[in-house]
């Protein structure tokens, strides 16, 4: 028994040596166990001998080692860039390989005769002479070994130049082909080397130029309601930049269109010349174009004879009508970008300056440790070392106080911050202030309230007086307003450095943060009402409950603060 189970498991590693593999046609992925694909870059590449073809065309795809490795197994299809179904024939002339059928139609793939190690396999393939064309890659998965494999290697895109009408369908999205950013084509996305085929909420754009720069292949990708647009400037503000919009008419059908913009107002659409091979997909709230174009750049009157621009891609929702409105989305690249340079590294312009990273690390210093430690002491730990401090003031007050000046201190250094533009302060300050009542109220008011108690407790009366408790009500609800105002601000804060993260990390930390405050204060409290009572929740000895409690909570916010910090910093 026990060698008729060995014997089975034999069969099933070898059962793919001889590459009869078409019912994988689909997924390309070899039924290996419980074994899944690499994640990491493949050792082996594919490359045609032609970038463009057309009905009939043969081209020689050549599958090979790029390190020294080999591979065992390994099976070759050609499809349509974004689609699944394979496309067109092969033949070869290699001992090393065989052709298979797919879907019931013959020669559609290549695969391995055996499992022997091979460097290099070479195959021809023929281009349909019939049907809707558009352009294709070469797709193959390389098995180095039983366990060891890789599945959706890609060639560089081969460009379809025929007579026939490329579909605009789901099926054949455009901007999908980033693997060429950086050796044929210049891209810029938000966020920065974001994958568009992969990635939810990546903004994505390319440009492949001729020699001359008379013809430019364009792709653009992103999610709207309504339209997207790529953008060449010679600034980094809207106003005379020439402009390739993709969005929907009034039937919600998408469309190219070529403008220029003359300011911050809708731009003028400019006649469709010179502008052909449209491609266009809708697909799950994803605008994706590409087209070709030779039409010159403009800035302004004049046609340029520059190649370097800034890059702009915008989004944002269409009328009824089909008009484009006001973009939600805009975004720019930090410099200057020589389209005929693929090379390049392009990055988009930073989206939160380090003027606003510090008055976010400030306000967070000041609200979630000086602030808090400073409350927390004022509350629970007024009897600690009490009639012991200096110049007749106790301990925990003066702590209390050193604490808010801190807080107080940093929330204006944090607000003036924010406040300052530079060249154009005032009308920068009436610009942010109208802002954050708009859409940053809690923070606004946090920080005038944060500014007024100390006003306040200049004010106070002795502890004795009979009015003494009209302070100490109004001192409480000014703090505790600051307080819920202040975690407001932190989140919505949050927020916005996290527009583009999926996992809203920093959201789940301050949320942490909020639940380890409100336990420890919950604990705090409940030693309060114990003592009271003459008990205490639990003994430590000479060292007070609330004296342990303090250090505990001070040392549980250090990691919630300095995981924030380090979130801002690389925002």
């Amino acid at each position: 028994m026990f060698l008729y189970v060995l014997l089975c498991c034999v069969g099933v590693v070898h059962c793919y040596g001889h590459g009869r593999v078409s019912e994988v046609c689909g997924s390309m992925t070899p039924n290996h166990g419980s074994n899944s694909a690499q994640s990491s870059t493949a050792p082996f590449s594919i490359t045609a001998d032609k970038t463009t073809f057309k009905e009939g065309d043969q081209i020689t795809v050549l599958l090979n080692s790029q390190s020294g490795d080999q591979f065992e197994g390994f099976m070759l299809q050609a499809r349509g860039v974004g689609s699944t179904t394979p496309i067109g024939t092969f033949t070869v002339t290699d001992s090393n390989a065989q052709l298979l059928s797919c879907n019931g139609a013959a020669n559609r793939a290549v695969s391995h005769t055996s499992d022997h190690k091979k460097s290099s396999i070479q195959a021809k393939w023929t281009a349909p002479t019939s049907g809707q064309l558009g352009d294709i890659e070469f797709r193959a998965t390389f098995a180095k070994g039983f366990s060891t494999f890789w599945v959706g290697v890609k060639s560089s895109t081969v460009a379809y130049n025929g007579t026939g009408t490329s579909p605009a369908t789901p099926n054949t999205p455009t901007a999908s082909s980033n693997p060429d950013c950086g050796k044929t084509k210049v891209c810029f996305s938000q966020p920065s080397n974001c994958d568009p085929t992969a990635d939810t909420g990546c903004y994505f754009m390319a440009v492949q130029t001729s020699s001359n720069q008379s013809e430019m292949r364009i792709e653009m990708f992103g999610q709207a309601s309504g339209y997207l647009a790529i953008g060449f400037s010679d600034d980094q503000e809207m106003g005379n930049d020439d402009i390739y919009i993709c969005g929907k008419d009034s039937s919600g059908n998408l469309q190219v269109q070529h403008a220029f913009s003359t300011g911050k107002t809708a731009p003028t659409i400019l006649p469709l010349v010179n502008v052909t091979d449209i491609k266009k997909a809708l697909t799950n709230g994803n605008i994706n174009c590409s087209f070709t174009s030779r039409n010159a750049i403009s800035m302004g009157s004049r046609a340029t004879s520059t190649s370097e621009y800034y890059l702009m891609i915008a989004a944002g929702p269409s009328s009824s009508q089909g008009n484009i409105q006001f973009h939600t989305n805009d975004y720019v690249s930090s410099t200057k970008v020589n389209l005929q340079n693929p090379s390049q590294v392009i990055t988009s312009a930073e989206e939160f300056p380090a003027i606003v990273k510090a008055h976010g690390c400030l306000m967070l210093i000041s609200w979630m440790f000086t602030g808090s430690i400073g409350m927390l002491i004022a509350r629970y730990l007024k009897g600690v070392a009490k009639d012991h401090g200096c110049c007749g003031k106790d301990f925990w007050f003066m702590a209390h106080v050193f604490l808010m000046a801190l807080s107080v201190t940093a929330t204006a250094i944090a607000f003036i911050l924010f406040f300052y533009t530079g060249a154009h302060p005032v009308l920068g300050c009436l610009v942010m202030i109208l802002s954050l009542i708009n859409s940053s109220c809690p923070g606004l008011f946090g920080d005038i309230l944060s500014l007024i108690q100390p006003i306040v407790a200049a004010f106070r009366c002795e502890p004795q007086h009979e009015r003494r408790f009209v302070f100490s009500w109004a001192h409480f609800f000014i703090a505790l307003a600051i307080k819920v105002l202040a975690v407001a601000a932190i989140f919505t804060g949050l927020e916005l450095f996290e527009e583009y993260e999926e996992d809203g990390w920093m959201l789940k930390v301050m949320g942490g943060f909020v639940a380890w405050e409100a336990l420890m204060y919950f604990l705090q409290d409940l030693n309060l009402r114990a003592k009271k009572k003459d008990s205490e929740i639990c003994s430590f000895g000479s060292t007070r409950p609330e004296t342990v409690l303090l250090i505990l909570f001070i040392l549980g916010n250090l990691p919630f603060l300095i995981a924030l910090l380090v979130g801002i910093g690389r925002s």
